[in-house]
């Protein structure tokens, strides 16, 4: 393949790649990221393959395997252009019918979407209510992109931004317009993106690194994971445009090993953007040197924080040091390293080529531009989701997310990961953004959003973050390691009925100690499930410790079961599914829970007939005793 030489060339081959291109012609997408894949997505693909074949409409009939869609909820999702008509949880079995449709210009509405609310079909993908309520700037290229096919890319306009920033402007003028758009780090902290590559820039001692962040630990989140694997060219472009700006030759793509997907395609990316000129000695005829290697890491939460990444780089533990010196001034092997997450690269091309002003112009002051959240939990449409800075929680559970699955009340949103905080129902109209979440005691972290319903305990569900992060800690300072081990265990306590009086002070005093003298992030944030929930649900706690009561029924040392007699009706199918054989029974007669044979896994309660409701829920207060065996004899009345 001929190098690119100059931005005229790029211009060329992108036309002669359009010109190959019958805009007319019907292509079968896929979404291809690792939901669908969970779907069986590669098998839906060679059935159509395979139909195609057989009803000889090869060269009628294109097929592309596209990036992640973001409805994961709906996998495998099948858009057929030039219409993008959407089908949902598409099966194998249903090619067939597909390309029949394909070919008659038909629509299989069998497969289409249907809205819960109306009940009507919806035929075209970006009209059904999940994708009409966001702002895909950054995402929604990936419906339109094989990334393994660097020509799909370049067909959009890729790399046009790096040709501008090497051939018309100043490393300099880069800089400027990056810190003008004000764009703030999608990794979590928020801090000002051009002020970093600033002080990367202005820092003595070269080489000077560039790094991305696609280590994505936080549980059900996988923002980063979709771009890399669905468009890893936009984050390289970015990349190379950052390095360009900073003065750095040599860049670090830092992925997770769980990631194989995003590794393999951003491996295939590089290789595609080498051959090209995209990367490697003097792109475009500029002068600019630039090359990209791709680290895997080897799973631990912690190599997210940047020291501990970027040790990690460097072949050792991966543990974060203290920041007195900050990795923009002394990084990777001592040298100037400045690291951005995935999305925070993507965003880079949209400005250079759109401008400062336009990115400026979407989301809300000081917090410019878009961002994805994973919404995930109990909400009906779980997936991706990207939207102005600025938009209110409840736009995004509600309109996007289409509400509560089985009529059940909203609790509280988590947001930030398992260091961040959880956000009751009182805050549902509160716009999403950097300060705000701040101001609730969440963070914005990476983006990950999970949803939880009434059903939810505040305590247990503090203390499910915190055993995360007691595993997850390196261990490296006293704080973190021992703090966030004493704070679970006083949880444990809590959720298991061993609580005392004072536990709640003494985790506010703990709290506060591990979030001001960690070395690092993970130590620093850890606090927040357990400070938030303490906050907004203190009264949960508070049964919990002077009642031995969970409102939510979840903590299972406090929760009892019982059959009430009035309404069993002796149908035997609890004392069939009991998994320990705790319920006593027979037909005509009364069941009975053995107390000490039950472990309160909830399968009576679960599936007593609703006509019934004769299995009850006890916390808090004593289980009434059964009744005795001549009150157990049910004796029914002939009609």
């Amino acid at each position: 393949m001929p190098k690119l030489n100059s931005p005229a060339e790029l211009e060329e081959l992108r036309q002669e790649t359009l010109a190959k291109r019958d805009p007319n012609k019907p292509c079968i997408t896929l979404c291809s990221g690792t939901g669908c894949h969970a779907y069986g997505s590669e098998k839906v693909n060679a059935a159509f393959a395979e139909e195609i074949k057989k009803q000889g409409l090869e060269g009628e009939i294109d097929i592309r395997r596209t990036g992640c869609h973001g409805f994961c909820e709906r996998g495998t999702l099948v858009v057929i252009y030039p219409k993008e008509i959407c089908y949902t949880n598409v099966q194998p079995e249903d090619a067939a019918e597909v390309v029949q449709s394909v070919k008659e210009s038909k629509v299989v509405d069998r497969l289409l979407y249907t809205d819960p609310v109306t009940g009507e079909k919806i035929t075209y993908e970006l009209e059904i209510p999940f994708y009409a309520n966001q702002q895909r700037t950054i995402f929604g290229p990936n419906r339109r992109i094989d990334p393994q096919n660097i020509e799909d890319y370049l067909a959009l306009g890729g790399y046009r931004a790096l040709a501008k920033a090497l051939t018309q402007m100043t490393p300099e003028a880069v800089l400027e317009e990056v810190k003008r758009s004000n764009l703030r780090g999608r990794g979590g902290g928020g801090f000002s993106t051009g002020r970093k590559w600033e002080a990367t820039r202005d820092a003595p001692g070269e080489p000077k690194y560039v790094i991305v962040n696609c280590d994505e630990g936080d549980p059900g989140a996988y923002m980063n994971r979709a771009l890399m694997e669905g468009n890893p060219h936009s984050v390289l472009e970015g990349l190379a445009i950052g390095a360009y700006a900073i003065g750095s030759h040599e860049g670090f793509i830092y992925v997770r090993a769980e990631y194989p997907l995003a590794v393999e395609n951003v491996g295939i990316a590089i290789r595609q953007a080498e051959e090209y000129g995209l990367l490697g000695e003097n792109i475009f005829g500029s002068g600019f040197d630039f090359k990209v290697k791709v680290h895997r890491g080897a799973g631990a939460f912690v190599s997210g924080e940047s020291s501990a990444l970027m040790t990690a780089i460097e072949g050792k533990v991966g543990e974060p040091r203290p920041k007195y010196i900050h990795t923009s001034e002394k990084g990777i092997w001592d040298g100037p390293s400045c690291l951005n997450n995935v999305e925070t690269w993507a965003n880079v091309p949209l400005i250079i080529n759109n401008g400062a002003a336009w990115f400026d112009s979407i989301g809300s002051e000081r917090n410019t531009g878009t961002k994805i959240f994973s919404l995930v939990g109990k909400v009906n449409n779980t997936g991706l989701v990207e939207v102005p800075l600025g938009t209110s929680l409840r736009h995004i559970i509600y309109n996007i997310g289409g509400g509560i699955p089985g009529g059940k009340k909203f609790k509280v949103v988590q947001t930030g990961g398992p260091s961040g905080g959880c956000i009751p129902e009182q805050f549902l109209d509160s716009p999403i953004d950097f300060d705000e979440l701040t101001k609730l005691g969440s963070m914005m972290g990476s983006g990950g959003m999970i949803v939880m319903d009434e059903d939810t305990c505040m305590v247990d569900t503090a203390r499910y973050f915190l055993d995360f992060l007691s595993d997850e800690s390196c261990g490296k300072c006293t704080p973190c390691r021992e703090g966030i081990r004493q704070m679970l265990g006083i949880l444990t306590d809590i959720c298991e009925g061993r609580s005392k009086e004072g536990d709640i002070e003494l985790l506010e005093e703990l709290a506060e100690v591990v979030k001001d003298t960690s070395l690092c992030a993970l130590g620093g944030t850890a606090p927040n499930p357990i400070l938030t929930t303490l906050r907004y649900f203190r009264d949960e706690y508070k049964a919990h410790i002077e009642q031995k009561k969970c409102p939510a029924f979840v903590c299972k040392e406090l929760t009892s079961y019982y059959i009430d007699p009035a309404k069993c009706e002796a149908c035997m199918i609890c004392l069939r599914n009991c998994p320990t054989g705790a319920i006593d029974g027979g037909k005509g007669k009364i069941h009975v829970v053995d107390q000490s044979k039950c472990t309160k896994c909830g399968t009576c309660f679960d599936i007593c007939p609703d006509r019934f409701n004769a299995v009850v829920r006890i916390s808090g207060e004593p289980v009434p005793p059964p009744p005795s065996e001549e009150e157990r004899v049910i004796v029914r009345v002939e009609k």
